[in-house]
């Protein structure tokens, strides 16, 4: 049986990698690019299309400049403010049409008061960092602006509680990427229907991000769990995890282009004597299907906010479930 280890820096012939590159190669997809500035909001939105004011918070980093110019593509109003970790920062970045001021942290309660005054119907999605995932969300729930947390990190238990003590309106996902929610709540039913199925399989998992991702996958250990109920226990230390870039390129398929920004994962199933085995494979290239899911959970979140609707916290599944994608 091959046994892959994460300090493993040749591999076998025989290794789901190796066969994964007849695969991964899939088409880049489509970058966008910033446009002419303005001083205004963006006013895309065609006949009879939803459109609101939506800030996006993280504009310097990759993620949330992506959800931007997403948010552009379906016709939302883009406030023109985003903030920054860094205080002293003089910066404005263009999408699309406006013309984005970048604050920093000091100016935040001023700023969002005067954006929840402005744009009273606007949706806040976040993609900043870790470390601001719960002051941000206080300061959200305090002035009272709806948001969708797309930043992974930060105490979740205490993000809950201030939203259900704020009777705030929230999204909050770990997992942005609309088909890749699906699959997991699909294997979360496979575990639940089928508990014990898979007994006495090996797993192997395989995980390739881009360098700059130092944790373990989230989505990765959300799948293992589901394999755990089917009965195939699993050591997390034994996860492949691969960042170098080489390595990427030769051995996992990650075509050039995407090599900064990718998800790539591998879950390969054997059974005890090697006659039977399974592959459940899942791969990103670039952000796109993460920051077409921002917004489809943004529009989700602004028709619950405008139907009153009792719940207040969501999550994907919520908007798969109620058919709120594009």
């Amino acid at each position: 049986m091959l046994s892959l280890r994460p300090h493993h820096t040749t591999f076998p012939r025989t290794s789901p990698w190796l066969r994964w590159g007849r695969h991964a190669g899939a088409a880049a997809p489509h970058c966008l690019s910033a446009a002419a500035p303005a001083l205004a909001l963006e006013t895309a939105a065609g006949p009879g299309s939803v459109s609101f004011p939506i800030l996006v918070n993280g504009c310097t980093g990759n993620m949330g400049l992506s959800v931007a110019e997403a948010a552009v593509l379906r016709g939302l109003h883009l406030v023109p403010v985003s903030f920054s970790s860094r205080e002293k920062v003089k910066k404005t970045i263009q999408v699309g049409q406006t013309d984005i001021r970048i604050y920093g942290p000091s100016a935040r309660e001023d700023v969002l008061s005067s954006v929840a005054d402005e744009f009273p119907d606007v949706i806040v999605v976040d993609y900043t960092a870790p470390d601001s995932v719960n002051s941000n969300a206080e300061l959200y729930c305090k002035i009272g602006l709806p948001f969708v947390m797309g930043t992974t990190g930060g105490n979740q238990q205490l993000l809950y509680k201030s939203v259900q003590d704020s009777k705030n309106y929230a999204l909050i996902s770990p997992q942005m990427g609309k088909q890749v929610v699906a699959f997991v709540a699909l294997m979360r039913i496979f575990a639940e229907q089928f508990p014990g199925s898979f007994s006495g399989y090996h797993l192997e998992v395989l995980e390739s991000h881009q360098a700059s991702k130092k944790d373990t996958s989230g989505t990765a250990k959300d799948v293992i769990a589901c394999f755990e109920k089917l009965g195939v226990p699993y050591d997390m230390n034994r996860m492949v995890k691969i960042r170098d870039p080489e390595q990427q390129l030769e051995m996992v398929g990650v075509p050039e282009e995407h090599i900064e920004g990718h998800a790539f994962h591998l879950y390969h199933l054997t059974s005890a004597d090697d006659s039977v085995s399974f592959e459940f494979q899942h791969n990103v290239c670039g952000r796109s299907i993460y920051a077409e899911g921002t917004i489809d959970a943004a529009i989700f979140l602004h028709r619950k906010v405008q139907s009153k609707d009792s719940k207040r916290i969501y999550n994907m599944e919520d908007v798969l479930r109620e058919g709120y994608m594009r």
